[in-house]
């Protein structure tokens, strides 16, 4: 599975984006999918999973209520809605998947994940 991340840019504080992870090769079937981030000096972080149906998705407290993660799998792509943006959510954002699935508890570790995505810089200034 390889999979790209886009849709990461400049914004302002306030404003909106929407990232896009779009697999490749094998399909992704069963397979749950994460989005997290890195700021510089910090290490990696959760921001949110959704599962193979899109039934089921689980958020960071520091995104619930603004992000939204989303699938089509007829696209094999996963999007990540960012509202209401701050500057403390600029981070490289990387899309993975697990082969594990989405699991009674959600995958939140990035040890859990099996294919990562590069990454896209989402930057927001204040």
């Amino acid at each position: 599975v390889q999979l790209q991340a886009s849709g990461g840019g400049l914004v302002q504080a306030g404003g909106s984006l929407r990232l896009s992870c779009a697999a490749s090769g094998r399909t992704f079937s069963n397979y749950a999918t994460g989005w997290f981030r890195q700021a510089p000096g910090k290490e990696r972080e959760f921001v949110a999973v959704i599962s193979w149906g899109g039934g089921r998705s689980y958020y960071a407290d520091s995104v619930k209520c603004r992000f939204t993660i989303s699938r089509d799998n007829a696209k094999n792509t996963v999007y990540l809605q960012m509202n209401s943006l701050k500057p403390e959510d600029t981070a490289v954002y990387y899309c993975a998947t697990t082969r594990g699935g989405y699991g009674i508890v959600p995958p939140t570790r990035h040890d859990e994940y099996d294919y990562w995505g590069q990454g896209t810089l989402v930057t927001v200034s204040s």
